[in-house]
């Protein structure tokens, strides 16, 4: 049992395999947060919680208790206008006009299993016994207003996660104007904020810093999870590292504009939330309706970041993402962007496939260019019909000369996108996001089309059905190339406006449900330039997202790194390009860029045909490895062993999930003149077990290999790569 209810004291207790999380319910009605962090016994912790009179600038709301104030009580649910001063969980705007509720505890159950959010993407269960859950019913007996407070816990995978649903029980409409998903108040502030920031081709940079008194915050207000920031956070006890001190981790399960703060008070405590970005959000909430938050997803690890890290990893890798290849190796594949961009024509693609077959990969992708008359960015999104100029037999006749040499067909569209140069947007210039008499601003010459419209997704459902059904396609890249602006709907009415981005979001997981659902067969990988959308709420529909638009190995470290500290590798999409760099413009060694590339879902992005034969025999080879461990890599434990954000070198490696093999990458990015000789200490291993090196006759204790490390380092160079592979004996 992972939930423990002791009814005398009303007092809740959630218990992960490796944390408890404890609150009470007051005499009062509050929901009084206790206590998260490692794991308690199951005992009498209504001691946990001490009160104290503060000085009359903290009200008191139970006039005989001077002990009890909103502003200092660490709450469940906590909201403005009571008497706690600090950022709410959820607030309204009433009929008489206030912005004042106080929410108190009436009822609560607990149900086995975890159930399904309607509409909206979630970490599931696969049998009820996985997983529990509590629901709280909250009552402001003023407004007729509900909030459920929704934990799960999933004590196999050490994970708890957080929901509201607000139900609106009165006689009149009300108007939501706040609805995060999860706040927990923390008694002290000596913490660090870790955050992953970036912009595009440079996304998911770590950045940690001390928390300070009054707000920090991490937030996207562009219509998507973005390139700038990720629906992440953390807080860090002091001195925490990779493998040792406490983290909590807060992840969105949403695609959309989020925020996650925290907020250190007068007496240092800490509030940290994560949800919708209230900005520019409302919802009108009508008598009866209610409204579901996206759901968080918090880790608690006494292991550092990669304990939590690699918590992270295994949820979300096995009961997050979905679908047929949810457990099944992916595919090597070659993308003919960087090689042809929009020139290309039937032949050069099937030679591109041919040389692809003949060094042993397993998918060929046509990307952007083949529909419409694309032969640049700025027209025919929104027209997805084969551009017979340049694909005179269509999609099938192409399709079958690459799937008849024996590889696996691909094929990239942007569905959420419209050209205003289409004959969709012609037909229905109504149908993209827009504001009247507001100018229609362009990104990438496109616009937005309007999915929170039951009649723009019905369209591009069926469009995307035909062409997915006239070919033999098993990969399709789902890019999204802008953010939004000018965020208004022609369907909604005015009181309604704000609420186009979030029914945007629920129209577009409702057109992925139904096309992956329609085609399970195809493994889908999610894009927005690269890592604009890299979040859990598409994971779930989407297995793999393509990492980001920059190959350029060396960019590639940090941006990989920084992904790792809460996406699993399976989600990410790594390829080897062609040098120079298209996006930097630098030059690296095949053999570093394969050993980068090989530490996600490995591909190529640059024209097979161009390569020397030389360069042919080594990725053979680079081709024939990833074969070999590409099931390690994918579903093996990551441990992160060098960080490219504190120096010149990075190191990363994977670990079967018994310990009986690992797959160790080493990355030097500039060499040193008479550098120190150096030792890679591994982790993960068995340390009482003997492993053997592949391809050598070495043999070394697990003990050895990770207390005192292998050699690293010693040949000269910049752009250094090495690759170690041990079997246990």
């Amino acid at each position: 049992m992972a939930i423990h209810i002791d009814t005398k004291q009303q007092l809740f207790h959630l218990q992960t395999r490796s944390s408890s999380y404890v609150f009470q319910i007051l005499s009062s009605g509050y929901a009084a947060h206790l206590y998260y962090g490692k794991r308690l016994r199951d005992a009498d912790l209504s001691w946990l919680l001490v009160t104290t009179e503060r000085a009359s600038f903290s009200p008191n709301p139970v006039p005989e208790d001077r002990t009890i104030s909103l502003d200092t009580l660490p709450q469940e649910l906590p909201v403005y206008g009571t008497s706690d001063f600090r950022h709410p969980l959820v607030q309204f705007r009433l009929p008489d006009g206030s912005t004042v509720t106080e929410f108190k505890y009436v009822s609560h159950r607990v149900e086995q299993g975890k159930p399904r959010m309607e509409g909206l993407p979630s970490t599931y269960v696969e049998s009820e016994s996985e997983a529990e859950t509590l629901f709280v019913n909250m009552q402001d007996p003023v407004s007729g207003l509900h909030v459920e407070l929704q934990y799960t816990v999933m004590e196999a995978y050490d994970a708890l996660t957080r929901s509201l649903k607000i139900v609106n029980d009165s006689t009149e409409p009300v108007e939501l104007l706040r609805a995060l998903s999860a706040s927990v108040d923390f008694p002290r502030a000596d913490y660090e904020w870790l955050q992953l920031s970036g912009a595009w081709t440079r996304e998911r940079d770590v950045v940690r810093r001390p928390v300070a008194y009054g707000m920090q915050a991490v937030e996207s207000r562009r219509g998507a999870s973005s390139h700038q920031q990720n629906p992440f956070a953390a807080l860090l006890s002091p001195g925490a590292d990779e493998d040792h001190g406490e983290v909590y981790g807060f992840s969105l399960v949403y695609s959309g504009s989020f925020i996650a703060q925290a907020e250190v008070d007068q007496f240092r405590t800490t509030r940290l939330s994560i949800g919708i970005n209230p900005f520019d959000f409302t919802w009108l909430l009508e008598p009866g309706a209610a409204f579901q938050t996206p759901e968080a997803v918090m880790v608690y690890s006494s292991e550092g970041l990669g304990g939590m890290s690699r918590t992270y990893h295994r949820l979300y890798r096995e009961r997050l993402a979905r679908g047929q290849f949810r457990d099944k190796e992916r595919p090597i594949l070659v993308n003919n962007w960087e090689a042809t961009y929009f020139q290309f024509n039937a032949d050069k693609i099937v030679d591109i496939a041919k040389a692809g077959k003949e060094l042993g990969i397993e998918l060929f992708v046509l990307d952007d260019g083949w529909f419409g008359h694309r032969d640049s960015d700025n027209s025919s999104l929104g027209d997805w019909v084969v551009d017979k100029n340049k694909l005179p037999g269509g999609l099938e006749d192409l399709v079958n000369r690459v799937t008849g040499m024996g590889m696996q067909f691909g094929l990239w569209f942007e569905p959420e996108m419209v050209s205003p140069d289409s004959d969709l947007y012609r037909k229905h210039p109504d149908w993209c996001l827009h504001v009247p008499d507001r100018r229609r601003t362009e990104g990438r010459q496109q616009l937005i089309l309007d999915f929170s419209r039951q009649d723009v997704r019905e369209e591009i459902v069926r469009m995307l059905t035909e062409v997915l059904s006239s070919a033999p396609i098993t990969y399709v890249k789902w890019d999204m190339n802008r953010n939004m602006t000018e965020i208004g709907s022609a369907l909604l009415p005015p009181e309604r406006q704000r609420e186009t981005a979030h029914r945007y979001m629920l129209g577009l997981y409702e057109v992925m449900e139904r096309i992956t659902s329609a085609f399970p067969h195809i493994l889908f990988e999610s894009c927005s330039g690269g890592g604009g959308r890299f979040d859990p709420g598409l994971l779930y529909y989407m297995p793999q997202t393509w990492t980001s638009d920059n190959t350029d190995a060396v960019s590639r470290l940090r941006i990989q790194y920084g992904t790792s500290i809460v996406y699993p590798v399976s989600a990410m999409g790594s390829h080897i390009s062609a040098v120079p760099n298209h996006q930097v413009g630098r030059s690296t060694p095949l053999d570093m860029r394969g050993y980068v590339a090989m530490s996600g879902n490995f591909g190529y992005e640059l024209d097979l045909t161009k390569f020397t034969e030389e360069e042919k025999e080594v990725v053979k080879q680079q081709v024939a490895l990833y074969k070999e461990i590409r099931g390690l890599v994918q579903t093996g434990e990551m441990y992160r062993l060098l960080s490219p954000f504190e120096g010149n070198e990075t190191a990363w490696m994977f670990v079967a999930e018994d310990g009986s093999e690992a797959a160790v990458f080493y990355f030097r990015v500039l060499a040193e003149s008479n550098a120190p000789l150096n030792r890679l200490k591994l982790k993960g291993l068995d340390p009482a077990a003997d492993y053997a090196l592949v391809g050598t006759s070495e043999v070394y204790t697990g003990d050895a290999l990770m207390y005192a490390g292998i050699a690293v380092g010693a040949e000269r160079g910049d752009y250094h790569s090495e690759f170690f592979r041990f079997r246990r004996v």
